[in-house]
């Protein structure tokens, strides 16, 4: 069972399971403000890590990531053990920032616990950076739930006319970041910052997150 992170606002009505992205942890900078956000906004937030992120904690050693593919049990171990959790209220929606978000995608294609309702993903990787060439859709197309992408319109991982370009499916629905990077911060010159950025995020992700209660 993964060692979660829970932020549990008192009036939490939705519950969102995170995963962190390759190379940060599930206490980044990043996460944090995400999972403070959304409970500003009555969503509960679970972070986990998988276990080549967390024996950085024990070792100090810094372990690049296994091949997506070989995490998705992991993931919907911890979908699984969050369910179950007291501190899970309300319909779930599984994610993550990048990697994180993109093995939700994937586990969000095996039969999951009936309480997850659909998957968000905080800055998908559509290719890695430099090679467009490298599209990653299947695990948006394939999907059995409702998907929301959370994409920085700058995004070196997939900007907006790069993805507007693809076939993603139905089942996606997209909240664009303005002029927001992988990590949604803007560049200076922007009317758009970092804090309202991640505020429209939150604000988009809570909403998502809150249509599901009551179905």
């Amino acid at each position: 069972m993964p060692d979660f992170l829970w932020t549990t606002p008192d009036d939490a009505r939705a519950t969102v399971l995170l995963a962190h992205g390759a190379g940060a942890p599930m206490d980044s900078s990043f996460m944090t403000r995400i999972a403070e956000g959304l409970g500003t906004l009555g969503v509960a937030v679970a972070r986990f890590e998988f276990d080549y992120m967390a024996k950085r904690r024990t070792t100090g050693k810094k372990r690049p990531p296994p091949k997506a593919e070989t995490l998705v049990p992991a993931f919907a171990a911890a979908a699984v053990a969050c369910a179950a959790d007291p501190r899970c209220v309300g319909p779930l929606i599984v994610g993550g920032k990048s990697m994180g978000g993109r093995i939700a995608a994937m586990a969000a294609g095996l039969p999951l616990d009936p309480r997850v309702a659909g998957v968000a993903c905080l800055g998908y990787p559509f290719h890695g950076p430099g090679r467009p060439e490298e599209i990653r859709l299947a695990p948006l197309q394939v999907g059995l739930l409702p998907v929301l992408v959370l994409q920085g319109e700058r995004d070196e991982f997939g900007n907006r006319a790069e993805v507007e370009a693809l076939a993603v499916g139905d089942r996606v629905r997209f909240e664009w970041i303005p002029d927001g990077s992988h990590d949604f911060g803007p560049p200076g010159a922007s009317p758009a910052t970092l804090k309202t950025n991640i505020q429209h995020a939150c604000t988009t992700l809570a909403a998502f997150a809150l249509a599901f209660v009551g179905e």
